[in-house]
């Protein structure tokens, strides 16, 4: 199935599981790591395509073609310009792999990638996802409902937020200074909005595991964000009691807020976001309007209710 991705325009452009663990298995195993022990690989990586069930929050959309989802990309670990990350990131090493869980939860723990991928049956999904540099693509992503996730991690009542944390190693990075970045590179969410169920731990696209350059072995998308909140090669998740520091909205807090929903209304101070550039099979992208959540407001818009959408950005 189908996820429709939306990736950023440059600045300077302005313009094969088979087996799958149980919820019981998974959480007896957690509850068995002392500390931040390691809890074991339950499975083999194997071969690169996926086992999948269909996503009943798919579209209809046509996807974008693979060749192009997986060589215009934003990944400045491995360079600003779009095709860099394709050029660039063979270099990385998505096994092993293991996320570390603090903050804000019963007790620290680590989980080897197979496991968390094992954890549920991937589901394979068309969303639509939109770069604030005004590009989209529709992606068909694999994975599912982060907040299957969460509820094994067992958080404490006193958890309001989520960050996570990219990997920032230089043998495998390049982590350019251009990029303007204080590595490593961080995002976050508020608690209802990572426990939505579109919101998306992801391991693949389009039935095979993700290409490095699009974030592997696992990220997060958040198809009615920006496409930088969707974190990428995620090594540590924060449950947190207050609002996580990202690393765009530290950057540039007047460009990239927090919330980072869609949001035609609301411009970038360097560009308007009322219209999007739709990179499909057409040699030239299509100017289309952006739709407000991009196109997920029917499912999402409560989150926001009473909030000022133009200053909570």
């Amino acid at each position: 199935m189908l996820i429709k991705t939306t990736t950023g325009i440059p600045s300077s452009e302005i313009t094969p599981q088979e087996k799958f663990l149980s919820r019981r298995g998974f959480l007896a195993g957690a509850a068995a790591v002392a500390g931040a022990g390691v809890i074991a690989p339950q499975g083999l990586w194997g071969a690169t395509k996926l086992q999948t069930t269909p996503g009943k929050f798919s579209l209809s959309e046509t996807p974008t073609p693979l060749k192009k989802a997986i060589s215009y990309n934003n990944f400045y670990e491995y360079g600003v310009d779009k095709g860099d990350p394709a050029a660039n990131a063979h270099r990385l090493k998505p096994r092993p792999w293991t996320v570390q869980v603090e903050g804000q939860i019963q007790k620290p723990l680590t989980f080897d990638i197979d496991t968390i991928m094992n954890y549920r049956p991937l589901e394979d999904r068309v969303y639509r996802f939109r770069c604030v540099e005004a590009w989209s693509m529709v992606i068909p992503w694999v994975g599912y409902s982060f907040s299957e996730f969460v509820k094994a991690c067992n958080p404490l009542p006193s958890a309001k937020y989520i960050q996570f944390i990219s990997l920032a190693d230089r043998k495998q990075m390049d982590l350019p200074d251009s990029a303007g970045i204080y590595w490593p590179y961080s995002e976050g969410l508020r608690m209802d909005e990572a426990m939505h169920p579109l919101t998306l731990l992801t391991f693949g696209s389009y039935g095979q595991t993700l290409e490095n350059q699009q974030g592997a072995p696992i990220r997060i998308i958040i198809p009615w964000k920006y496409g930088f909140k969707s974190a990428k090669s995620i090594v540590k998740i924060r449950f947190l009691d207050k609002q996580p520091h990202t690393s765009w909205n530290d950057l540039a807090p007047n460009e990239y807020g927090f919330y980072a929903n869609v949001n035609p209304q609301h411009n970038h101070p360097r560009w308007s976001q009322a219209s999007e550039r739709k990179i499909d099979a057409s040699l030239f992208p299509k100017t289309v309007p952006t739709l407000s959540f991009n196109g997920y407001g029917s499912e999402v818009a409560g989150l926001y209710n009473g909030m000022d959408l133009h200053k909570n950005y």
